[in-house]
């Protein structure tokens, strides 16, 4: 067994990482920091296959895959992607279409490479990371949830597409309220909720994956908040966002 991870450097990639190798799979560990994989791949207790790949690039994306095609992954867990906090035009353009690079195209990209092998063989699984973002507008942090809901969508839309086809294979989509990891300091911001740990995400995320389930919603907390954005009017929903948002704004 294999299991291929973007973003594996840190956070809810490094401890999904943890977790898949005590379940026994052999891993493909994807992310920029060369270091970081090293000194993770040392304490676990499987295979490890190091890749440092930027892939807010397109070309890399593609070179990830065709690197990996033969080696028989049987899961794709797409985790790497990043947040930027503050007004939409104040944000600089570059660094917001890099963001979208990440979160969008590089999860379109790796998805549709290894789900057409998935489906050949009938068998795989794929787990997107999205967020709790993606069940909401938010405002001052739009881009990164558009980047989620996104991701979000695109995961149910496969699913059914999959389920139509009676097909074996499997994906669902991560959708976590805070969590305790490096995204914070990246996005600049601070959580109003009390994040969760990265390992209970992780812990958490792999068990349901491996149960089938689409939707993976950590937490209580986040469970219930999930609930009331179906049940809240639009405009309020963007009012309390907007709200939360503020708390998030750090004086560096």
């Amino acid at each position: 067994m294999k299991a291929l991870i973007t973003g594996a450097s840190s956070g809810i990639g490094r401890d999904m990482a943890r977790v898949l190798s005590e379940k026994g799979y052999d891993l493909v560990l994807v992310a920029r920091r060369k270091e970081r994989l090293e000194e993770l791949a040392k304490e676990l207790k499987t295979s490890c296959r190091i890749v440092c790949a930027d892939l807010s690039k397109p070309e890399e994306c593609e070179a990830l895959y065709e690197q990996v095609k033969e080696e028989k992954i049987d899961i794709l867990i797409n985790n790497a992607g990043f947040g930027i906090l503050g007004e939409f035009t104040e944000i600089d353009l570059s660094r917001e279409l890099n963001m979208i690079d990440v979160n969008i195209k590089a999860v379109t990209i790796l998805t549709k490479l290894f789900l057409k092998d998935f489906k050949k063989r009938n068998a795989g699984r794929i787990l997107n990371v999205a967020s709790s973002a993606g069940f909401l507008p938010g405002p001052l942090l739009s881009g990164y949830y558009a980047s989620k809901a996104y991701v979000l969508r695109l995961s149910q839309a496969i699913y059914e597409e999959l389920r139509h086809e009676k097909s074996k294979v499997g994906i669902s989509v991560l959708c976590p309220g805070p969590v305790d990891t490096e995204f914070n300091d990246v996005a600049n911001v601070k959580f109003a909720l009390k994040g969760l740990s990265s390992e209970y995400v992780a812990k958490y995320a792999i068990e349901k994956l491996l149960k089938g389930k689409l939707v993976i919603v950590p937490g209580n907390t986040m469970k219930f908040m999930h609930f009331l954005t179906k049940v809240t009017p639009d405009k309020i929903l963007l009012k309390v966002a907007y709200h939360q948002q503020k708390k998030k704004r750090e004086e560096k």
